[in-house]
């Protein structure tokens, strides 16, 4: 008997329970993009002046081009080209200089993405201006991938048309690219913008990882609003990434119902 007492005081003193650890919880990550500086448009200063980290799309050959990116650069968020190209619909004019259109030869194209790059200071990705008519064009596509590659530059497809050919072309040339998965201003009002910003929060509870387009000059002001509202939101729910920081799989990001998409942005 005093055996087995013994026996006994020993395994509860000396003997503990292995547990199994419980499985760290995956951290949701959000990338939130802002489109069009570079011409000095309303809301920039504010939209640069989050206290998270942003990627920020500047347009080349504009006004502000550098001065944008020197400032976002200096507030720690991501530059990213943001490449003007021909749409399906709208006028030529809206694109602005150095726009990529369906009548340039590969050459000509290769030499206009050539001189993007090297007009915007701290570029590290591109997306595209507008769009529809260009990303749903392989041949064109094609040489700006190329040019994206030899530059070390992921691209961002914005998704301003579900005919969108980049990723399928990305994915043959090994050049990283992101889908956007949610537009925050593709209708100019603040109810508009803070409905995106509410769905937004939904899709975060059931995907790891997201990507949202919002703009500077006519939204710019009621964007930089709402996203300062939201911030605390979105903090709760995941960490605010770069584009860069969703690179390193070479994964393009799917699986999300795109909301809202515009025919061009």
């Amino acid at each position: 008997m005093r055996i087995l007492i013994c026996s006994f005081l020993f395994l509860f003193l000396f003997v503990q329970p292995v547990f199994a650890e419980p499985t760290p919880q995956l951290k949701k990550e959000l990338a939130i993009v802002i489109d069009d500086l570079g011409n000095n448009m309303k809301g920039t200063k504010e939209i640069l002046s989050l206290p998270v980290k942003l990627t920020v799309a500047i347009m080349p050959f504009m006004p502000s081009t550098k001065e944008d990116a020197e400032l976002a650069n200096e507030n720690g968020h991501e530059v990213i080209i943001h490449l003007p190209m021909e749409p399906k619909k709208g006028k030529k004019s809206w694109l602005g200089p150095g726009a990529i259109t369906s009548d340039l030869s590969d050459q000509e194209i290769r030499e206009r993405v050539e001189s993007a790059i090297k007009d915007v200071p701290h570029a590290v990705g591109m997306n595209n201006h507008m769009g529809s008519k260009i990303t749903e064009d392989e041949r064109i596509m094609k040489i700006i991938l190329e040019v994206c590659r030899e530059n070390a530059l992921y691209f961002l497809d914005s998704q301003t048309t579900e005919n969108s050919v980049v990723s399928e072309v990305g994915a043959q040339m090994n050049v990283p690219v992101l889908e956007n998965n949610l537009f925050f201003d593709a209708i100019y009002t603040a109810q508009h913008i803070k409905k995106q910003a509410d769905l937004l929060s939904k899709q975060l509870i059931d995907h790891e990882k997201i990507i949202a387009i919002g703009h500077v000059g006519v939204p710019g002001p009621m964007t930089f609003s709402v996203l300062k509202e939201y911030i605390p939101v979105y903090q709760n729910q995941a960490e605010f990434v770069s584009l860069t920081d969703l690179i390193p799989e070479f994964n393009i990001i799917d699986g999300i119902e795109s909301s809202n998409m515009v025919e061009d942005d």
